[in-house]
């Protein structure tokens, strides 16, 4: 089996960092938060989303039932004390940061195909060759939250809470 042959077999890596990274923060008492592109097959309150993202604190302490699956996240989290059912396809995750300290990954958006919740998306995976998808260090900076507040809805004042990339 050539190098192009056997990209094309392997699973996406990204779900097993995600995993490993949320379980760091975890272990170390950090809170892991996950940044959402949101399109349609993101199931997450609308209002909270802001130029198109959604910053999403999946501790423990903040969620129930969390399921960090290959191909989908899904847990149960309330938004300004109402219970949502959050569902976020894992091609949609652009980076995962301890709220604490910045530290984390950020990954490259990927083309998504129309993909429902439940069905797999390892068939319907984009052709990448080799070594495309790289992945970065990320480091959070303003817009702190508290652990208990979860992601709030813009407030149009104060900077937007950005990642960077650290070499």
């Amino acid at each position: 089996m050539n190098d192009d042959a056997a990209a094309l077999t392997l699973p996406s890596t990204r779900p097993y960092l995600i995993r490993a990274l949320h379980e760091w923060c975890t272990d170390n008492g950090f809170t892991p938060y996950l940044v959402v592109r949101v399109n349609e097959s993101v199931r997450v309150p609308r209002e909270y989303v802001n130029n198109g993202e959604i910053v999403l604190n999946v501790s423990h302490d903040a969620t129930s039932a969390l399921q960090l699956g290959n191909d989908f996240i899904e847990f149960k989290a309330r938004f300004g004390g109402k219970p949502h059912e959050i569902i976020v396809p894992v091609r949609r995750v652009i980076a995962i940061y301890s709220r604490e300290n910045g530290q984390g990954m950020a990954f490259p958006l990927e083309d998504e195909p129309e993909v429902q919740p439940g069905a797999s998306l390892a068939a319907a995976e984009p052709v990448r060759p080799a070594g495309a998808a790289t992945l970065q260090p990320v480091e959070a900076s303003g817009g702190e939250q508290t652990p208990e507040d979860g992601p709030r809805p813009p407030s149009g004042g104060g900077p937007r809470p950005s990642l960077k990339r650290v070499k």
